[in-house]
């Protein structure tokens, strides 16, 4: 089940399941259920595959497979998945039985009609499902209300509930507990409001670049709202965030239905003008996207090229902050957008840089990558009710008071002879409990699996893995950190007598 409070609840399915078995004289030996799981996708349904591992690999001390319907192997989107997993099983010799379905999995050409139209039928649902939470959630936008992500330096979310009352400032990690409350977003504390006005007028009145105003504010040791350090992009995300100004814009990327996340237009983004109280002026925010606007210009490839072979005869060496740092270039990030990376573009124009610019290139990228996973297990916690407190200086976080957690971004190295492995350092002064490895992909941008790595079976400062490790170490891989917010889920105990 992906909710709570429906028919398809476990509880309910598992009675409905029992009631049938009774009145045929079968013995129920085992039980897998996914609970609060989305039937999307096999990922994260780590009692469906069980099932079919366990039949699979001949562990199956059982003849029959009970489902309550056809739309609980997944309301896939392709309707040939659940008829797979269903094939797996005959395969093996072990019958299929629905219980809650009018017509018997005989193998008719009925059965197979009816399981063809209701898998159809089960992914259409999550379709049309998909359709009504997209258009209640472009109302709640439209309406001046915030859907889902940090508030940003300068900002705070107050929640409201259903009669448009303030309730309070929720704290970083913080979730509404009551499905009818809403957010929106207000002014922070004064002096991070007058930190923010003053970017703006430094980049707009006094022609600083975004470095320049990181460079001062860290000189200063102002710390962003995740308490680290100001970057080049950092500022200029402020800069260009509509939400300063008071708008409301969402839909910027997507991932229905379980999909790859894409980049929307911005012709099919949702806004609500004015929904916020504003705390920049919007002249003095409009100023600063025109010169953004006009800084990165739209240039051809060999117009760009050519800026950079000016730069490269007269400084004799390219970087990615020369190339910041020169007012008659794009920044060093269109040029990685452009032309898929730096490098590329240095090989582009004949410059080989001194070393291995690659390896530089994959740490800029995880080191970006970190602080999004740090915040998503955060809020992955909160989802589930768990408690979080980060050390703003080494990250580690501490859930529930009760166990701490290490998030390590592990990158990808392909050997000579084309195997994948990745080299885990642990953060043994730290001493966690958990170390959350997050192994990267081939090309090292986005993560593949996670190792909830216990520290007590750790004891080594480093461990090596390959693509495939055996049991004693698979046994920690998951797909998503899923496992690790149900370990944060909170419990209450009875008291003894």
């Amino acid at each position: 089940m992906s909710t709570e409070h429906q028919r398809y609840s476990t509880e309910n399915q598992s009675d409905a399941i029992a009631q049938y078995a009774r009145q045929r004289g079968i013995d129920i030996v085992r039980t897998y259920s996914d609970e609060g799981k989305s039937g999307l996708r096999i990922q994260g349904r780590e009692g469906l595959k069980q099932l079919i591992d366990d039949i699979q690999s001949g562990r199956a001390d059982f003849e029959t497979v009970l489902v309550y319907d056809i739309s609980r192997w997944g309301r896939f989107q392709d309707a040939d998945e659940s008829a797979y997993y269903e094939y797996i099983c005959k395969r093996a010799g072990i019958s299929v039985v629905y219980c809650a379905e009018q017509f018997e999995n005989d193998g008719s050409p009925v059965s197979t009609i009816v399981k063809g139209v209701k898998r159809a039928m089960a992914g259409e649902y999550s379709r049309e499902l998909s359709q009504k939470v997209f258009t209640g959630q472009c109302r709640l936008i439209e309406r001046g209300y915030r859907q889902g992500g940090p508030p940003g330096f300068g900002l705070r979310r107050m929640l409201i509930d259903e009669h448009g009352e303030p309730k309070g400032i929720l704290k970083q990690g913080q979730h509404k507990s009551i499905q009818t409350d809403r957010v929106t977003l207000v002014p922070g504390p004064a002096e991070e409001v007058a930190i923010v006005q003053e970017i703006f007028r430094s980049f707009v009145d006094d022609g600083k670049s975004e470095a320049d105003i990181a460079e001062s504010l860290n000189s200063r040791g102002i710390l962003t709202d995740l308490e680290r350090a100001w970057t080049r992009g950092t500022v200029h995300q402020i800069l260009i965030n509509e939400k300063y100004i008071g708008h409301n814009v969402w839909n910027r990327s997507s991932f229905k239905l379980k999909k790859h996340r894409v980049q929307n237009d911005p012709e099919i983004w949702v806004r609500a003008e004015g929904a916020f109280e504003a705390i920049v002026d919007p002249e003095l925010f409009a100023a600063a996207g025109a010169i953004v606007v006009a800084r990165s210009a739209r240039l051809t490839d060999d117009e760009m090229l050519e800026g950079l072979r000016d730069i490269l005869q007269a400084q004799g060496y390219l970087s990615g902050l020369i190339i910041d740092e020169a007012d008659t270039l794009p920044s060093s990030g269109s040029y990685r957008t452009r032309f898929g990376s730096l490098l590329r573009a240095y090989q582009l124009v004949g410059f080989q840089p001194d070393r291995d610019y690659r390896y530089v290139e994959i740490n800029r990228r995880l080191r970006d990558i970190h602080p999004d996973i740090v915040a998503h297990t955060i809020a992955g916690i909160g989802e589930v009710g768990g408690n979080v407190e980060r050390d703003p200086v080494t990250d580690l976080l501490t859930i529930n008071n009760e166990f701490t957690a290490s998030l390590v971004v592990v990158r990808c190295h392909e050997t000579n002879a084309g195997s994948l492995r990745w080299n885990i350092r642990f953060d043994t002064s730290l001493k966690p409990d958990i170390t959350v490895a997050v192994r990267m992909d081939r090309p090292n941008r986005k993560p593949l699996d996670y190792y909830l790595l216990p520290g007590v079976d750790m004891t080594l400062p480093r461990l090596r893995l390959a693509e495939n490790n055996g049991l004693s170490l698979d046994a920690y891989r998951f797909d998503t950190l899923t496992p690790l917010f149900e370990m944060a889920v909170q419990v209450p105990i009875p008291e003894a007598a």
